[in-house]
């Protein structure tokens, strides 16, 4: 049977006036530092342990942190607008990438994380597809919101990036787009890139 935090509180408390006593009795001016392990041990594991609260209608409530890990990132969808381009300022070939993050409800969200771009070449007619990398970027640190909000197409629900890169004529390519969260989770998407003179 589950005890509540206020449960907890009351047994932990009393236990703690008990070792007290125990220690008056003994004439012992300082509680020893691991006289407090039981406490902790209570407090953690009596009972079965829940990440809620018991609310007054006697239902547990999910605390702040079960609840906005639900909007956390969970999926990286790299959006069909990607493709191979020509920058107009630099006249050198670039990819121009639209990535959309989801979260467990399927919504495209904003969220603070660090974007991480390989390329590969695509090998056809092969069980592994994917061949050997021929071009990593530098990580892009969108941790801080001024940096996050410059990629932030609002519009698409999206973040639009330009990677330089000159593909090769007739070549095919997957491009693998990793987001590495805040909570410490990578997630990733992968997806086919074709020259323009391929149909």
């Amino acid at each position: 049977m589950c005890i509540t935090y206020e449960q907890k509180k009351i047994v932990s408390g009393i236990y703690l006036m008990k070792i007290c006593k125990k220690c008056l009795k003994l004439k012992v001016t300082k509680v020893s530092k691991f006289s407090f392990i039981p406490i902790l041990l209570l407090l953690f594991f009596s009972g079965c342990w829940h990440s809620g609260y018991t609310g007054g209608n006697g239902q547990t409530e999910p605390n702040a942190i079960s609840i906005y890990s639900q909007y956390s990132p969970v999926k990286v969808d790299i959006l069909p607008l990607t493709e191979f381009t020509v920058n107009k300022e630099t006249k050198q070939g670039e990819i121009n990438l639209f990535v959309s993050l989801l979260d467990s409800f399927g919504s495209q969200i904003k969220s603070p994380c660090i974007f991480r771009f390989e390329l590969y070449v695509k090998i056809q007619r092969s069980s592994e597809s994917k061949g050997g990398r021929v071009k990593i970027w530098p990580d892009v640190n969108l941790i801080e919101p001024k940096a996050n909000n410059e990629y932030w197409q609002n519009f698409l629900r999206a973040y639009e990036f330009h990677l330089p890169f000159e593909p090769q004529i007739g070549q095919t390519y997957i491009l693998e787009v990793t987001c590495l969260c805040p909570n410490n989770k990578r997630i990733s998407s992968e997806f086919t890139l074709k020259t323009q003179n391929e149909s």
